[in-house]
């Protein structure tokens, strides 16, 4: 079976970033607890690692005591979130994506106008709660017939519309078309760079058999299977590259989201490439 490793793939810059502050905060608490708001990136094997280095994860700042440490993570809060933190006394690092925030502000220029906002994504991930704190009363469309259910609540039929960074580039596109059919538009803050590079880049791979590196919960992992013009498998750990099914695979792409630590990748490889990792 040839592997082929496809390029770009492993950490994107926002996660990196993220990395970089979290363990800067590590070297510096001297043993203490640090709190992290949501996981900081949807990576069960950095998550693991930033454990073992003192770091408790919840989901809520009620779970962080006064005047302790949180780290925000890299998918961004609502600003409500900033609000209690400081009426609480609590240290905040914040790890907020630079598109992450370009988002946010991008949804708050839109409210500061007046304008209705539509966010594309999912509802329930913590990047897309963190922009509905920006924009109360702002609609989440998930998909193109969620947009087309959109027109009895626009009256004026003008709305901003902003997207979650990890979405499916295609799929974004396809949605503000559709509202830009039926609605006066105005579009900011896209999928991110990172994203948009490694979705090309599945989607030029010529292969019989694509590996995706990455956590279940990692949306921008899921974008990549999903995008992928042939048969696609996925792994979070190297438990899960082992008992994968190849068999009459010929030439095997392999790529990880952008969360993913590229020892993993390397790792896998050498394995898919019959090492005994």
């Amino acid at each position: 079976m040839d592997v082929a490793v496809i390029e770009p793939h492993g950490f994107c810059a926002g996660v990196t970033g993220a990395l970089r502050k979290a363990l800067k905060v590590a070297a510096e608490s001297g043993g203490r607890e640090i709190y992290c708001l949501h996981e900081l990136v949807h990576n069960e094997i950095v998550v693991g690692d930033l454990k073992k280095r003192g770091f408790v994860f919840v989901e809520s700042l009620d779970e962080v005591p006064d005047g302790a440490t949180v780290l925000f993570s890299a998918h961004g809060v609502a600003p409500q979130v900033r609000e209690a933190a400081k009426a609480r006394g609590i240290r905040v690092v914040d790890a907020t994506c630079p598109f992450v925030d370009r988002v946010h502000r991008a949804a708050r220029e839109f409210v500061a106008r007046g304008l209705p906002v539509v966010v594309v994504g999912n509802p329930g991930h913590a990047e897309v709660k963190g922009i509905l704190g920006e924009a109360p009363g702002a609609v989440v469309v998930s998909s193109v017939a969620d947009a087309k259910a959109l027109d009895r609540q626009f009256p004026d039929r003008v709305a901003g519309v902003v997207s979650q960074t990890t979405m499916n580039a295609d799929e974004v596109r396809g949605i503000v078309d559709e509202l830009r059919g039926r609605l006066q538009v105005e579009a900011a803050a896209d999928v991110c760079n990172a994203t948009r590079e490694r979705q090309d880049a599945v989607r030029a791979f010529d292969g019989d058999a694509l590996l995706v590196l990455g956590s279940a919960t990692s949306s921008n992992t899921r974008r990549l299977c999903e995008v992928a013009k042939c048969r696609t498998f996925r792994a979070g750990t190297m438990d899960e590259v082992r008992a994968l099914d190849l068999s009459g695979v010929v030439r095997l792409g392999v790529t990880s989201g952008a969360s993913t630590p590229e020892s993993f990748l390397e790792d896998a490889v050498a394995y898919l490439r019959g090492g005994k990792i």
